[in-house]
């Protein structure tokens, strides 16, 4: 059975940081893309990071290049984010999901149809 669980949400003040786990299980880690997800009140999900454990690229959106970054660890099966200046307009429930994405990562990382499974989210709030 696949579990994708996240943790490290919560609140913090403008500027603060976070970090974001997503435990995995349940899949191949190795075959599969992790990708970064979030969504606000009123809008739409959006793709935040991509990261497939073994290949040097990673994935942003623009949004939060240089602020946020990708890791993983291949004996705990696990995705980190970790977010950095942290801003209002972060403030989202963030979830991670896994896929084997079809062709190439860079034109696909951001669609979200082209992942199988998806974890249960967790909050950041982030306040000015």
């Amino acid at each position: 059975e696949v579990h994708l669980v996240e943790s490290g949400g919560g609140s913090v003040q403008a500027g603060g940081s976070l970090r974001l786990s997503c435990a995995t299980s349940g899949f191949p880690f190795d075959d599969y893309a992790i990708g970064w997800f979030r969504q606000a009140p009123g809008k739409e999900r959006e793709a935040v990071s991509n990261i497939k454990h073994g290949e040097i690229t990673t994935y942003y959106a623009e949004s939060v290049k240089g602020r946020f970054t990708v890791s993983s660890d291949g004996n705990k099966n696990t995705v980190y984010l970790q977010m950095n200046s942290l801003k209002p307009e972060d403030t989202a429930r963030y979830c991670c999901a896994a896929g084997v994405l079809p062709g190439s990562r860079v034109h696909n990382w951001y669609i979200d149809i082209y992942y199988d499974y998806w974890g249960q989210e967790t909050q950041v709030s982030v306040s000015s």
